[in-house]
């Protein structure tokens, strides 16, 4: 796809999820798709390589969560692998603060070649497990928001992002469709971690039939501090 092609079809299908990107903004997304290809071809960092898809499946879908988040907040994409959602949300909206949490160090190095050419500012990685970041007295408690895209079951998932966010902050956690059961099996959790269900919203991603569901969790009491359990027993025994 040319550059142009590029541009335009990422602009019209930002703006049908009420999304006004201005030409500095597109051409950094042009340049991160770029790197994106670029790297993939040296690391695992995407299955999707079709430039089409990428602003739909990775550029587009990241940015449904914009509505959710405010300016000047603080926000932690956990398992953020090629940056989805934190880098696009970040090229968006200017002024919050971002970190981008990921266990492989690879991935880190391309998301740090990302944040120097595109010249992202108050951007940062973080390379650790999601267990060891939420134990850390840096990092606990000190997000308004921690965000998560198709990492783990929700009831999993509560455990890596609800101790890293601060008493009324909230969790949004990107997932597909069909999530009911995944619901209902996190209950247990979320009410042990401190959290409650704040909103579920239901959509396909435009021009398509690819569904999605972001569930809001706000945070209305800390977290227990045995809460992250030691890394890798949240996925092998979920609360339940």
């Amino acid at each position: 796809m040319e550059k142009e092609n590029f541009l335009k079809e990422l602009e019209k299908e930002a703006k049908l999820i009420n999304i006004n990107l201005d030409k500095t903004q597109l051409n950094k997304f042009f340049i991160y798709m770029q790197l994106l290809l670029e790297w993939n071809a040296k690391i695992n960092l995407t299955a999707i390589t079709e430039e089409k898809e990428i602003i739909q499946k990775h550029f587009i879908d990241s940015l449904t969560i914009n509505k959710y988040i405010n300016d000047n907040m603080s926000i932690i994409d956990v398992g953020t692998g090629a940056g989805f959602p934190g880098i696009p949300i970040k090229i968006v909206r200017d002024s919050i603060k971002v970190s981008l949490l990921d266990a492989l160090n690879k991935r880190l190095l391309f998301l740090q070649d990302v944040i120097q050419k595109i010249e992202l500012k108050d951007i940062q990685t973080i390379h650790f497990r999601a267990e060891e970041v939420g134990k850390n007295p840096i990092y606990r408690e000190k997000y308004d928001i921690a965000t998560s895209r198709a990492v783990a079951p929700l009831n999993t998932l509560v455990e890596y992002l609800l101790p890293l966010v601060k008493l009324n902050g909230k969790c949004i956690c990107m997932k597909g469709n069909n999530v009911k059961e995944e619901m209902e099996a996190s209950n247990k959790a979320i009410s042990i971690l401190g959290g409650e269900i704040d909103r579920i919203e239901e959509f396909e991603l435009p021009n398509s039939s690819i569904k999605r569901t972001i569930i809001v969790i706000k945070k209305i009491k800390n977290t227990p501090a045995k809460y992250p359990r030691k890394a890798g027993t949240p996925s092998k025994e979920p609360i339940v």
